[in-house]
This record gives C-alpha cells, sequence and structure tokens, in this order.
C-alpha cells in the first residue's frame, strides 16, 4: 500500500463476506514473495535438494515465470554479511526482520531445524492509558500503552503483560488509584472481535502520569505487532514526551 509492505490491509482479507474479499483483492492487490522452489516445472519435487540447489532453480523458474505476473515477486537472498546486517537495520517497521538459513540442508518440513529468525529488538518509551484486569481474579492482566501525535493526542498502540505474579495485586492498586477517564484521547482500544472476547476487551481508562519503557520488534499500522516486554519505569519523562517520532526511526 503506497509503496509499502502492510500487514493490516492483509489482515482485512480474513472476512466472512466473499464480496467484501473479492472487493478488498481489487483495491488493494496484494503480492506473493517466493524464497523457495518444493517442486519444479516439471513437477520433480525438490524437497531432498540442499538449499543452495533449490534457490539456483527458484532463480531460473523466477526469469521463465515471474515476468509475466506482477503479483508474484522474488525474495532476495544473499551470503553476504554486510548485506544482511543493512537489511537488518532496516526491520522494524515495515518488516519483522530477515530470515538465516543453512544452505547446506534440504528442505526441512514442519521445524525449524537449519534456520533463525533474527529480529531487531528496540525500545520505546510509552504512556499507560489503560489497563485491563485478568480473565480471572481482579488483578492486572495487561497495561495498555499510548503515544502522542503531533496534535496532542493520545494513541492506543499496544499492551505489555510481562509482570511476575507477585508484583500484580500491588500494581492493580497504583493503577486503579489512577483510573479517570478517558484515558486514550486518539485512537482507543477496541471492542469485541474474532480475536477477542467481551471480558478481554473491557479496559479501565488511566490518567496520564506513568510512563514506562518498553522492548519491542515490530511497529507497523500505528502499533505494535506483538506484546512489548516490560523493561522499567520511566519517572524521569514526562507522559507528553512519549511521541511517535519514536518508533518511525
Amino acid at each position: 500500500v503506497k509503496e509499502r509492505f502492510s500487514f493490516d490491509d492483509l489482515l482485512m482479507r480474513i472476512h466472512p463476506a466473499a464480496s467484501r474479499v473479492k472487493k478488498l483483492s481489487q483495491e488493494t492487490p496484494a503480492k506473493l514473495i517466493v524464497f523457495d522452489l518444493l517442486v519444479d516445472d516439471r513437477g520433480k519435487g525438490l524437497v531432498d535438494e540442499l538449499l543452495t540447489i533449490r534457490r539456483k532453480k527458484l532463480d531460473g523458474f523466477a526469469k521463465k515465470y515471474f515476468a509475466k505476473n506482477k503479483s508474484i515477486e522474488l525474495s532476495p537472498q544473499t551470503d553476504d554479511l554486510t548485506i544482511a546486517k543493512h537489511w537488518l537495520a532496516g526491520a522494524g517497521v515495515d518488516l519483522d526482520g530477515v530470515i538465516a538459513k543453512r544452505t547446506d540442508m534440504p528442505y526441512q518440513s514442519g521445524n525449524r531445524h537449519g534456520m533463525v529468525k533474527v529480529k531487531r529488538l528496540r525500545t520505546a518509551d510509552c504512556v499507560v492509558g489503560g489497563f485491563r484486569y485478568a480473565s480471572e481474579g481482579r488483578v492486572i492482566g495487561s497495561m495498555l500503552l499510548g503515544l502522542y501525535d503531533e496534535k496532542g493526542l493520545l494513541h492506543h498502540v499496544g499492551f505489555t503483560s510481562s509482570f511476575k505474579t507477585d508484583e500484580k495485586p500491588a500494581l492493580t492498586k497504583k493503577l486503579e488509584k489512577l483510573i479517570k477517564p478517558p484515558g486514550f484521547t486518539g485512537n482507543a482500544p477496541g471492542g469485541p472481535s474474532r480475536w477477542a472476547t467481551e471480558r478481554s476487551a473491557e479496559w479501565q481508562p488511566l490518567a496520564p502520569k506513568l510512563v514506562v519503557e518498553v522492548q519491542y520488534d515490530h511497529f507497523t499500522g500505528g502499533r505494535f505487532r506483538h506484546g512489548t516486554k516490560f523493561l522499567r519505569w520511566r519517572p524521569d519523562k514526562k507522559a507528553e514526551q512519549c511521541t511517535f517520532e519514536q518508533v518511525k526511526r
């Protein structure tokens, strides 16, 4: 979308109405990026071949067929560490990271032997704009994180829930003292969906008094793609200093 990868737009295709899926496929067509070839164009299986051989065959396959279809693209690859580090340095916004694979192994089906997903872990300071209670018991389940935009609106961007069990009662009391609407003045946590239950969608708004530093691996579509890891409190930092600028780098 606008020359950038958008996982959010891809997720919109998960819809029960076929007409909606068809409409979106025309408005924002997806692109298939191919990184391996398991069967050649003659129907011969390649799973027992080493990755070096499969990649050469994939390159030839791509030259023969991909030029005719703009929705299919060959994934870049390199054995140059400098280039790989350059790719990794740019990860975290459009991409999760890079995949490192052994070239001297046949295709590994159903396991991750011979491959490693390398991510660039970064940190961000966020405002605690709300929290959710755990599904069982009246203790915190997760803190809801926010960042300010250039208009001064606080947007919900994700959550963190990496707390020790014995820390939760005291943390819950600390947060309950700060309950005050609206919590988020921009985009707020959504309601129930096919991924969230009614219970998990309930949340308590907080006055923007607390700032935390969290670790994350991917930020896209205005939010952290995965849950973040709580690192520390930042009493030295004002809430207004927690802006989107720090996740655009």
